[in-house]
């Protein structure tokens, strides 16, 4: 008994000489400095564990004993999973701090901002330029592009709501768009529940359309409502809208910077010097603001606005006022005339 008792105390003795061993070792592990000359990005692609990017980085030279940073992972840290994406790794960082980055999920985002008034060719060459995106749509026409983020049959223009998007590098071109589509549905729908009532509008679709006109005719945030109003009035008086925007949108890359009188009667389906109505579909992405002012347009009696040079516009009640405002403002053009606002 006495034996055993001896031995008994001495193999709790080599435990305890053990576990201190093994928390110093883990403190010493956890408190080593990274082996970095200077800021890299670590890929974590999806499906990638702990213990996986520890061996590897012991490979790479970066840190060393993986085998105590992975326990204490998994007995400390309560094995958390690990998101996917780029972690920023500074020189100066120990392995404490590498360990917590992983487990507050702090990756490294980056931005696309899709801008009012842009085309979707425009929306496509901007996602194109990403990077950080993972490809998918590259050769996929519009109408497969549409079906990928899940709306057959669905014309892409205007579809989408120009906001900065944030993802992460493997975040899939197609999920982006996703986001921007169905941020258009959630503010189309918040602005129609409160649209102004009598509209000529059949449905929100129309609205967005509207939008598209008057997000492409001013950047002035006072004078959307205006435009619309015009818009509008002209609509219920069986007047052709006669807005340029959509004579540009017609002539597609033809368009070559400058309107002519055989452009304005050039018959496409979006020209409303030609077709009465609204164009078949919206012609740009439209912002909140234009939105609400497709739905919320100013009160008034003008029937006409021509721009100014600076980016505003002069409107009117008749025909012959606003005669003289062309007149004033385009036949007497200066150096510098805007029809539209200088680009911030």
């Amino acid at each position: 008994m006495r034996k055993f008792l001896l031995m008994l105390e001495a193999g709790l003795l080599l435990a305890g000489l053990l576990v201190a061993f093994a928390a110093w070792q883990q403190h010493v592990t956890l408190q080593q400095k990274l082996i970095l000359p200077e800021e890299r990005l670590l890929d974590v692609p999806a499906g990638s564990t702990p213990g996986g990017l520890l061996n590897r980085l012991e490979e790479e030279g970066v840190l060393h004993n993986a085998f105590w940073l992975r326990q204490y992972w998994r007995f400390n840290l309560d094995g958390a999973s690990l998101h996917s994406g780029e972690y920023r790794l500074t020189p100066g960082m120990d392995a404490a701090e590498l360990l917590a980055l992983w487990r507050r999920g702090e990756v490294v985002q980056y931005s696309l901002t899709l801008v009012e008034g842009w085309s979707f060719r425009q929306v496509r060459a901007a996602l194109a330029k990403q990077a950080k995106l993972e490809q998918t749509l590259e050769g996929a026409s519009d109408a497969e592009l549409m079906a990928r983020i899940g709306r057959p049959g669905e014309h892409p223009e205007g579809r989408f709501f120009p906001d900065t998007y944030r993802y992460v590098r493997g975040t899939r071109d197609v999920d982006l768009l996703k986001q921007a589509r169905g941020r258009l549905d959630e503010v189309l729908d918040e602005e129609w529940s409160k649209r102004a009532d009598k509209l000529p509008y059949s449905g929100p679709y129309q609205a967005l359309i509207m939008a598209s006109l008057v997000e492409k005719e001013t950047g002035v945030p006072d004078e959307r409502a205006q435009i619309a109003g015009v818009f509008i009035r002209r609509l219920q008086s069986g007047m052709l809208l006669q807005t340029d925007p959509t004579v540009i949108y017609g002539l597609g890359e033809r368009y070559n910077g400058n309107l002519t009188r055989a452009d304005l009667r050039e018959p496409t389906p979006y020209n409303t010097y030609v077709i009465s109505g609204l164009p078949p579909t919206p012609i740009a992405l439209a912002g909140r603001e234009a939105i609400n002012a497709a739905l919320h347009p100013a009160a008034g009696k003008s029937l006409y606005f021509v721009a100014r040079g600076d980016g505003s516009h002069v409107f009117s009640e008749t025909l012959g006022e606003h005669n003289q405002a062309v007149r004033d403002f385009q036949m007497k053009r200066r150096a510098d005339y805007r029809s539209s606002p200088i680009p911030q």
